[in-house]
């Protein structure tokens, strides 16, 4: 379709039926004196004879420019080839729909007067428009009656600035600025006016390595004739930036030698978004590979047989990893410090560094201990809260964050497992919460391979502490009432709360509960038995060394005290560490001393003989009671059969049935909780 206008024409070379561009360059114009009309294209994408008169009506004397809407750059040069050949005074101008970096590429090579990428703040009629006008009428008129040749050393930043948005320039092969075209807000960055760089190289421009590097591509772009990439730092008024550059070779020489188009783009923020990416990745996979190494620790720990086994694989699979470059075990002193068991990893000059801190020094292992939870340190060897023989120590390792994470159960803390990282920022989010249950998994081992132990033992270790005063109920209660308080038994509940069942003797209930309800180390205390000097309680304590030796697999025989003064008689198995267990009680009672050894041999007892045992102690009655309650549901949820039902078949009363069922169940409890006053 087309628009007459006496002043001339457009031709509008485009591969679509119709184009938005047309409409507007038809309708839009402002320029009285130079009307356009847009003449459609020849079907085959060929531009016509301009010298003759359309077959729209145009003005014969040729379109004033030509408008190139194509988005294939080898149509695109022909058409170029094309045009230039027929009339090269006529201005070209591509616009593609879409635009590309081949398409600038051929807007170049093609010598086209101007191009108009998608996707700018320009908008593309001005810019078509405010070509034509700077293109005088009577340059074109003076062309068209001598031939012509297009000057090499055209605008090219004109071309293709739009591409790249921004900065464009033409480069000499020597790295000489022949050319220059900055946007308005790239040129704010700059330290000097845009316009200062013509002539300038770029060894005076950049520093040494950037300028070798700049100048590298510029010759294997001219060597090889293709287009070159590449990525590089400036010094900017905003600081350090990044830019990528496309580098095309010009065919044609510029002031006497061959150049190139450098259009670069500012990707500051997608190099940004592209390492924080990268860095998300990394840690993703870290994490990964540190939830592997922890699996396969916990898994290890299962089949191993003792707590030295234990730790020493810890520390082997956690350094054999190479996520790490140290780890240790530490274990708690009576003294309340902390003493190296076992470790693996090159970083001896930071755990030697660490043994040599004064005993009063909270480092992170102490920090742990105090605390009861995992610290760790980002930057061992530049911050201040890490003293300076340990960061020394850290810069000779290679060491740059530690943690440390307390091995515990059931609020007994048997040590400190402590891991040396050479990688940044480790021990973060989801790293340390995987070292927290390690600690936990290790604990909780510890302690069932100790209990096992003392589980299949023939012979077993007995041991009898005694502890001269204590911070706990009993010790006050016996020392001001002159009475004895005697462990029934202690235990954990399925909550975590710790219970304890005590025999006061020399006072009576009334009393105990009023001395128990004031003692700040009882929680809650219930009366179970009240006599005239006696009576059995039931506590939850906030601490208690009980639970404490039942932690470290010791199964307690006998616990009293008297007149302040308490008698512990426990049993461990014949490897067990005394010491440890010692000092383990020593952190709950201060002034606690062994005063017994003894290697006591176990009597090995079948089933059959302990179900003789217990029916011996059951009456004809309570063994038949027992039977019907258990053959007729009564212990079934919901009851099969009532208690008066059992009693209607015994031809008793249901008080009576209840007596027989109960005094029954209590021998058969005594067999497993109370044989060898065991206490678990």
């Amino acid at each position: 379709m087309s628009h007459e206008n006496p002043s001339g024409s457009v031709t509008h070379i485009t591969d679509a039926r119709s184009s938005s561009l047309q409409s507007r360059l038809r309708d839009g114009t402002p320029y009285a004196t130079r009307a356009i009309s847009v003449a459609t294209a020849l079907e085959d994408g060929l531009v016509g004879e301009f010298g003759s008169a359309s077959r729209d009506g145009a003005d014969p004397q040729g379109p004033v420019a030509v408008v190139i809407e194509h988005d294939d750059p080898a149509e695109t040069t022909a058409l170029l080839e094309r045009c230039h050949a027929t009339d090269a005074a006529v201005p070209t101008i591509v616009v593609p729909k879409a635009g590309s970096e081949a398409l600038a590429t051929a807007a170049l090579r093609g010598n086209a007067d101007e191009y108009v990428a998608p996707g700018t703040d320009e908008d593309p009629v001005e810019r078509i428009l405010e070509t034509i006008r700077s293109t005088p009428e009577t340059s074109v008129e003076t062309a068209r009656t001598r031939p012509s040749t297009r000057s090499a050393d055209r605008d090219y930043h004109r071309i293709l600035a739009n591409e790249l948005p921004d900065e464009a320039f033409v480069l000499g092969e020597d790295g000489t600025y022949l050319e220059v075209k900055v946007r308005p807000d790239a040129a704010e960055l700059y330290t000097k006016p845009a316009d200062q760089l013509l002539g300038e190289q770029l060894q005076n421009v950049f520093p040494d390595d950037v300028a070798a590097k700049l100048e590298a591509c510029i010759d294997r772009t001219l060597r090889t004739d293709t287009i070159q990439t590449i990525e590089y730092g400036a010094k900017t008024t905003d600081g350090d930036r990044q830019f990528e550059a496309r580098v095309v070779p010009i065919d044609d020489r510029i002031e006497g030698q061959r150049a190139v188009v450098w259009l670069a783009r500012d990707i500051t923020e997608r190099a940004k978004r592209e390492r924080e990416l990268r860095s998300r990745q990394d840690q993703l996979e870290t994490l990964n590979r540190i939830s592997t190494v922890v699996g396969q620790v916990i898994d290890t720990l299962v089949e191993a047989p003792s707590r030295d086994a234990i730790e020493r694989e810890v520390c082997e699979q956690l350094v054999d990893s190479e996520l790490y470059c140290g780890a240790w075990i530490a274990e708690r002193t009576g003294e309340g410090t902390l003493a190296y068991r076992t470790g693996a990893g090159d970083a001896e000059t930071y755990l030697e560094a660490v043994e040599a801190l004064d005993a009063d020094h909270e480092w992170l292992g102490m920090r742990t201990v105090q605390t009861g939870s995992a610290q760790t340190e980002m930057d061992v060897q530049k911050s201040e809260t890490v003293p300076e023989p340990l960061r020394n120590a850290a810069r000779e390792d290679d060491v740059s964050s530690a943690i440390t994470v307390p091995i515990d159960h059931n609020d007994s803390i048997y040590g400190v497992l402590t891991v040396l990282a050479s990688r940044d920022e480790a021990f973060s989010g989801d790293e340390m919460a995987g070292f927290e249950l390690l600690g936990e998994t290790i604990g909780f081992t510890i302690m069932a391979v100790k209990n096992r132990q003392l589980l299949f033992a023939d012979t077993v270790v007995e041991l009898e502490f005694r502890i001269d005063g204590g911070d706990t109920f009993a010790f006050d209660l016996s020392e001001e009432y002159g009475c004895t308080c005697s462990l029934e038994w202690a235990g954990t509940t399925s909550s975590g709360r710790t219970v304890q069942y005590v025999t006061v003797d020399g006072i009576d209930g009334e009393t105990v509960l009023e001395a128990a309800n004031d003692h700040h180390s009882i929680e809650e205390c219930r009366l179970i038995h009240d006599g005239d000097a006696s009576c059995t309680i039931e506590m939850r304590l906030s601490e208690s060394g009980v639970r404490t030796l039942a932690n470290h697999g010791a199964t307690i025989r006998d616990v009293s005290v008297e007149d302040g003064v308490g008698c512990c008689v426990i049993e461990v198995s014949q490897d067990a560490d005394v010491r440890e267990i010692a000092e383990a009680l020593t952190v709950v009672y201060e002034n606690t001393q062994l005063i017994a050894r003894r290697e006591v041999d176990r009597s090995v007892q079948t089933a059959a003989e302990r179900r003789n045992r217990i029916l011996d102690q059951l009456t004809d009655r309570q063994l038949t009671t027992l039977r019907l309650a258990y053959y007729s549901g009564f212990f079934d949820w919901p009851r099969e059969s009532t208690g008066e039902e059992i009693a209607d078949a015994m031809g008793v009363t249901p008080p009576t049935m209840h007596q027989h069922l109960r005094k029954g169940l209590k021998a058969v409890l005594c067999e497993f909780f109370e044989v060898g006053t065991e206490t678990e």
